[in-house]
């Protein structure tokens, strides 16, 4: 297949443009500067300019574009850049994928999509939250909107806290853990959704590769736990102990109480419904699993 990818240079796109390439597919990736590259090809989602026979014979659009939540602390400048960032690109290509006939986009979401769903479990068929991240989620989602109007296979993303060998939550939250820092956040009892970097990865290279697999799609490991557990996994799988416990007065007061509410001290109870469905195979279906592959 030919595939376009968008913010190919994170820490999924990365990955996943050598595991599309690895199955025999052709990866294009956009960048934002005039391309360097014969896999390359220039644009600029905020003057609607893209590089002339980007779409030509594309069989799948990628979006991972959006500036990163946790970078910075949010005031209504960053919140702004935060749904601008996921928002624009997510409009340009769904109304490329419709103009050059495109079949399939697949761009990326987020698990917060659902807000906090305190002790409930929740899948796709869940409704959304209420909280800015939530919002967001929704807002970057009816981006597509035109995509899908115009009869393009629409897949939504709905991504956990990936667990990464490096980068990401758990690039993090290594060095602390090692200098027997880590901890609980808060209570503890709240969801803290996973999923292993390759099972992204893989999940993203299925629903392209599986035309019947439209819609959201929750990406996160099959065996939900909260942050009391995600704690408890993260010290064993380091071995080292996780005996303290991080107060949200303190969290509140470091990055801001409505960053630390939704990010840290609240979370949706994620299923994959729709992967199990289709028969997707997770490579660590546990959070063990993905924290040994990680540390190894």
């Amino acid at each position: 297949m030919r595939v376009v990818i968008a913010g190919s240079s994170g820490l999924i796109g990365t990955s996943l443009v050598a595991s599309m390439r690895a199955a025999g597919h052709e990866v294009l990736r956009l960048v934002r500067r005039k391309s360097a590259a014969p896999d390359e090809r220039g644009w600029d989602p905020y003057a609607g300019r893209i590089d002339d026979g980007t779409f030509e014979g594309a069989d799948a659009v990628i979006n991972l574009c959006g500036a990163g939540i946790a970078d910075k602390r949010w005031d209504d400048a960053r919140k702004q850049v935060l749904h601008d960032s996921r928002v624009v690109p997510a409009e340009v290509l769904s109304a490329a994928c419709v103009e050059h006939g495109v079949p399939a986009l697949v761009s990326s979401s987020g698990a917060h999509f659902y807000g906090d769903t305190a002790s409930r479990l929740v899948d796709e068929e869940a409704p959304g939250g209420h909280t800015f991240m939530s919002r967001l989620t929704q807002d970057w989602e009816a981006a597509t909107s035109a995509a899908q109007a115009g009869g393009v296979r629409v897949v939504l993303m709905r991504t956990a806290v990936v667990i990464s060998p490096s980068g990401g939550v758990f690039g993090r939250l290594k060095p602390v853990f090692q200098f027997f820092l880590g901890g609980k956040l808060g209570s503890g009892e709240q969801y803290f959704p996973w999923v292993s970097l390759d099972d992204v990865v893989s999940a993203y290279r299925f629903v392209v590769e599986h035309e019947e697999v439209s819609g959201p799609v929750n990406v996160a490991g099959p065996a939900p736990v909260t942050n009391a557990e995600f704690t408890k996994a993260v010290a064993t799988a380091l071995s080292r102990p996780a005996p303290w416990t991080v107060p949200a007065f303190a969290l509140k007061t470091l990055l801001g109480g409505e960053m630390a509410q939704e990010l840290l001290l609240s979370g949706p109870g994620l299923t994959p419904k729709v992967l199990e469905r289709h028969g997707f195979h997770f490579l660590h279906p546990t959070l063990p699993a993905a924290l040994n592959a990680a540390v190894a």
